[in-house]
């Protein structure tokens, strides 16, 4: 350990950086305390950011939950863990935290039309021009994401068929539901909505992807492709 006395992070053989393991393997690769060391930059005298992390978690028995309980006082007794070293470890620590709070909130679920509806008319009920959105969904039909595709003038918007699959290839969608306004108030669909309703249905077939329905809203009423029997 001589050789490595008063050494940041950058300065350590190249095995024993946590950040270029990190680059090459990924995060999943690293120890706890390969983690935490590259949050603190480096250690004291006598240790490497790694050592001294490895020491800090054996004294909480190697629980990251209790280690998130620590306060500054507790960081500070062990020597090279000043003030900002012991802000960024309980920021982090924070952040995890509320990663797992966001992450037990259950995606809605769409079951019919109405759902779709409801979930968008308060981002369309007052725009003045057109809007295409694509709602994706998994396998159990469990919203992934909204996705804004295009915008357009009043009388009408541009879609790129290919611009649609892509989304729903990239997250990884088995379902798919279009969506978009009539600023007009009438949510009867124009030939331009059916042709491209039938052009994302045919390109979705070739990539094993559903498309569910076309929903085209207004403020108070809206029309479905689905329930009206134009999507098979």
């Amino acid at each position: 350990m001589e050789n490595r006395l008063k050494l940041n992070i950058k300065q350590w053989a190249e095995e024993d950086r946590p950040r270029e393991k990190m680059m090459e393997k990924g995060a999943s690769a690293l120890s706890e305390a390969e983690l935490l060391a590259i949050l603190i930059g480096s250690g004291n005298k006598e240790e490497t950011a790694v050592e001294l992390m490895k020491r800090v978690l054996a004294s909480c028995s190697n629980d990251l939950n209790e280690l998130a309980k620590w306060d500054m006082r507790n960081f500070s007794s062990f020597k090279g863990v000043g003030p900002a070293k012991s802000v960024t470890i309980m920021a982090a620590l924070e952040l995890g935290r509320r990663r797992k709070l966001a992450g037990t909130k259950e995606r809605p679920q769409i079951t019919c039309s109405q759902d779709v509806y409801h979930l968008f008319q308060p981002i369309m009920r007052d725009l003045s021009q057109e809007e295409l959105w694509l709602l994706l969904l998994n396998q159990s039909n469990k919203v992934i994401n909204k996705v804004r595709i295009s915008t357009g003038g009043i009388d009408g918007t541009y879609a790129d068929v290919r611009t649609i699959l892509r989304e729903a290839l990239m997250q990884r969608a088995t379902g798919m539901i279009l969506i978009h306004n009539h600023p007009s108030g009438n949510p009867r669909p124009s030939q331009e909505d059916k042709r491209l309703t039938n052009h994302v249905n045919e390109g979705s077939r070739t990539m094993n992807i559903r498309l569910s329905d076309h929903v085209i809203i207004c403020d108070g009423k809206f029309y479905s492709f689905a329930d009206e029997g134009e999507i098979i």
